[in-house]
């Protein structure tokens, strides 16, 4: 198996164990009640999606969502009207996300599939949305030609990547973390770094654990990117500026980029009582999420 493969089946394993988003929910997984929690904390933390997203504009439209998760954001394309599609490298988001539907009576076909090798036709879609998936595909580059092949001329995409020059990444992960992570040699410190942060205790230990088993490769700038993102054994995470996204889907005939997300939980002392109307202009220059809007 190439070095590619082998990342990519990494990759599958650790989403098929985690789904994205499950552990915010107290509820059991493909109950109502488990999919309500989700997408209010969801639209709370990130309140910015819908608008960025702007689900209400894609009645009547065919929409690919690549990566839908639990189908948190694919139920408002469905519910906004559009002919909605979601795929996803993993079984287990499939069929939660098709639990989903089923329980909210919304209408939408799933299928696994890979970014990188999309089984549908040319031209097939108006839409293809894709949030905060493609930065943890080993070809990136790949897929966004993928994306561009299914869209029908004047179609657009949707896309948010890991933002490079964010707020998160250059001081939260670069800085913050990567000097907290000597605390957690310790279980005192990891306590400490719990009271602090409010991280919980069961992430914090399983990075104490992978620092503890391998504190080379742990500390390395793209794994210790990838184990601070998105969990502990995560295998891979990328970040973009807008420069690098630029170049990414120079293949399309126009690019606008936006860029949300604070991650208020990160700013000491002022995150909790940070305004929204703040937020949004400090996000504006430095925020986590990067979007790219592209017309085919």
């Amino acid at each position: 198996m190439s070095d590619s493969n082998n990342l990519k089946e990494r990759v599958r394993a650790f989403w098929q164990a985690n789904p994205c988003g499950t552990k915010f929910a107290d509820a059991a997984p493909g109950t109502r009640r488990f999919y309500e929690v989700l997408e209010e904390h969801r639209y709370e933390k990130e309140w910015h999606i819908p608008q960025a997203a702007d689900f209400a504009s894609t009645q009547g439209l065919k929409v690919l969502e690549i990566g839908c998760g639990l189908g948190t954001d694919g139920a408002q394309f469905a519910g906004a009207g559009a002919d909605y599609t979601g795929v996803d490298l993993t079984d287990a988001a499939i069929e939660l996300a098709q639990k989903r539907f089923e329980l909210f009576n919304l209408t939408g076909t799933f299928q696994t599939a890979d970014a990188e090798k999309l089984d549908f036709a040319d031209d097939s879609f108006d839409l293809v949305y894709s949030h905060g998936v493609l930065h943890h595909t080993p070809d990136i580059e790949r897929a966004v030609n993928e994306i561009y092949r299914v869209l029908r001329p004047g179609g657009r995409a949707v896309v948010m990547l890991y933002h490079r020059d964010s707020y998160n990444y250059r001081v939260n992960i670069s800085l913050l973390r990567r000097a907290g992570a000597q605390l957690l040699r310790w279980e005192p410190g990891v306590s400490l770094v719990h009271r602090l942060t409010g991280e919980s205790l069961e992430s914090l230990r399983q990075h104490a654990t992978q620092l503890r088993n391998d504190q080379r490769s742990y500390l390395k700038s793209e794994e210790f990117l990838s184990q601070n993102t998105d969990g502990a054994g995560n295998p891979l995470a990328r970040v973009y500026s807008r420069g690098e996204a630029r170049e990414l889907f120079k293949g399309f005939a126009k690019i606008e980029l936006r860029t949300y997300f604070l991650n208020k939980r990160w700013l000491p002392l002022i995150g909790s009582v940070l305004p929204r109307s703040l937020e949004s202009r400090l996000a504006f220059r430095w925020g986590w999420h990067l979007w790219i809007y592209a017309r085919k």
